[in-house]
């Protein structure tokens, strides 16, 4: 009887027990339980980040090209002019030329019933020339006028010619010339006739070129001005000049 009874063997209960058959083998019409369970809860998306693709550099333009060259060559030139310029005021010390109007004599003025005024003055001009290695060439096209308030009395021109260095030239220049003054403005000018202060002024347009050494740079235009009190505007007298005040108003080319 004890051949008979069966052996009862130990078995370890915390072992995992293997699979009897694959998972396929369990698939039901209702499809995987897996698959099932990942679509009620299904993972979480992630985020794909877009990759930029890197242009190729465009090749500039011939019109771009040509207007980097251009301002280029402009700077560059800039420079050249300004240390030449820099330079040249080492080396010469340049100093504006002065002008003073010394004698003033109306040779004729006349006043007529349409208030029209004729007039001659006799006009002397002292030009200095204060610069030691700077000549000045007056060229022709040059205006002189004097005016009154707003009216034009007479205009003439300077002669061409050279001045040098640290020179002194007297100039008699003749103006004359017909303008429309007005019965108001005349009485005015008698007015201050009688107090012995009528303000002139006196202008001056002269196309000058410079010369450095043996340089001779391009010509420009001296716009001179004189602010100028006279004690009468008697013809066939010497005016007596009070005030005289003569400046630089601009440079132009």
């Amino acid at each position: 009887m004890a051949d008979h009874q069966k052996k009862i063997h130990p078995v370890d209960v915390e072992a995992p027990s293997a699979p009897l058959a694959p998972r396929e083998s369990f698939r039901s019409d209702k499809g995987d339980p897996v698959a099932a369970a990942e679509e009620q809860h299904p993972l979480p998306l992630r985020r794909t980040i877009p990759v930029s693709q890197s242009k190729l550099p465009k090749k500039r333009s011939c019109c771009c090209r040509f207007f980097c060259w251009t301002v280029s060559v402009f700077l560059i030139l800039l420079v050249l002019i300004a240390a030449t310029g820099g330079i040249l005021y080492l080396v010469f010390r340049p100093k504006l030329p002065k002008y003073s109007v010394d004698r003033l004599r109306i040779s004729d003025f006349q006043v007529n019933t349409d208030m029209s005024v004729y007039a001659r003055f006799d006009v002397t001009v002292t030009a200095r020339n204060p610069n030691k290695k700077i000549g000045i060439y007056y060229e022709k096209g040059s205006n002189l006028s004097v005016w009154y308030t707003d009216n034009n009395l007479c205009s003439g021109t300077l002669p061409k010619f050279y001045q040098g260095h640290r020179n002194t030239t007297v100039l008699n220049v003749t103006l004359t010339g017909q303008t429309q003054i007005g019965s108001t403005l005349w009485t005015a000018m008698q007015q201050q006739q009688q107090t012995g202060r009528i303000p002139l002024e006196f202008k001056g347009e002269v196309p000058v070129r410079v010369k450095f050494g043996r340089l001779k740079l391009m010509k420009v235009r001296f716009l001179v001005s004189c602010s100028l009190v006279v004690d009468s505007l008697s013809a066939n007298n010497l005016i007596r000049i009070t005030t005289s005040s003569c400046g630089f108003n601009k440079l132009k080319l």
